[in-house]
């Protein structure tokens, strides 16, 4: 945070647009909330898409326009036979990284199946990750840039979802919303890969309530927007999940 608020003052000093590198989510959401309380400095947030999680902040003084002025961002393709050794975000991640790209370098990372993924990334980065990126895991690929009309992201889609529970048990709650198995949210709970509000929560037990935000990587963001007790002391949600 101290990196950004070194920023912030830069902006305000040289009356300039200045560019954070990506944040995770956590941050990002912090970083916002706390310039979205200043009147001198605003942010706008873009990491190639609407739903990125992984995003650079545009950070102004407040009387610039930040119209036009996303932060430069550029895409790259990471082809390789991935039939019979599946990668997930974390391979592709420890790979750029492993080829010596910082973490704030990179952004959203979108997974293709068996021909590999697609990275989001600092144009600074590209002549190193497309020299340096030699394997994921076992699989030995090949990186080139990528046209961001080819980008593998289907438009957000929304839906609204009305569930009953016996609690609000983060599990049972996001099983419901995602329509997958409560053993195998679970799973993906104690693993790490639930964030709740951007902050990676590791416990089935977690209790929801309104407002939550669920997110779980390449499967979309669930929110709770409304919790009523049943006649029978159950739990009767409102959820809108976008993917």
């Amino acid at each position: 945070m101290s990196a950004i608020a070194a920023l912030v003052d830069t902006a305000l000093k040289t009356w300039s647009v200045l560019h954070t590198p990506f944040l995770p989510p956590d941050e990002l959401a912090a970083v916002l909330t706390d310039i979205g309380q200043r009147v001198d400095v605003h942010a706008q947030p873009w990491g190639g898409y609407p739903q990125a999680e992984r995003c650079r902040l545009a950070i102004a003084p407040a009387e610039l326009s930040l119209d036009d002025q996303r932060p430069p961002l550029a895409l790259v393709r990471i082809s390789g036979n991935f039939l019979f050794d599946p990668a997930t975000y974390i391979d592709f991640e420890s790979a750029l990284e492993a080829a010596g790209v910082a973490a704030d370098d990179y952004g959203d990372i979108i997974l293709l199946g068996e021909r590999g993924a697609q990275a989001i990334v600092n144009p600074d980065s590209l002549p190193l990750i497309t020299t340096a990126l030699k394997h994921v895991r076992t699989v030995p690929v090949t990186v080139a840039p990528c046209p961001w009309d080819q980008l593998a992201v289907a438009p957000p889609q929304t839906k609204h979802l009305t569930t009953v529970e016996a609690s609000l048990r983060l599990d049972a709650v996001a099983s419901a919303g995602f329509g997958l198995s409560r053993s195998k949210m679970s799973e993906w709970i104690s693993s790490g890969m639930v964030r709740v509000n951007w902050h990676v929560v590791q416990h089935p037990r977690y209790a929801v309530k309104v407002n939550d935000l669920i997110t779980i990587r390449g499967k979309g963001k669930l929110l709770i927007q409304d919790i009523q007790t049943t006649k029978k002391n159950r739990y009767r949600l409102e959820m809108e999940r976008t993917r």
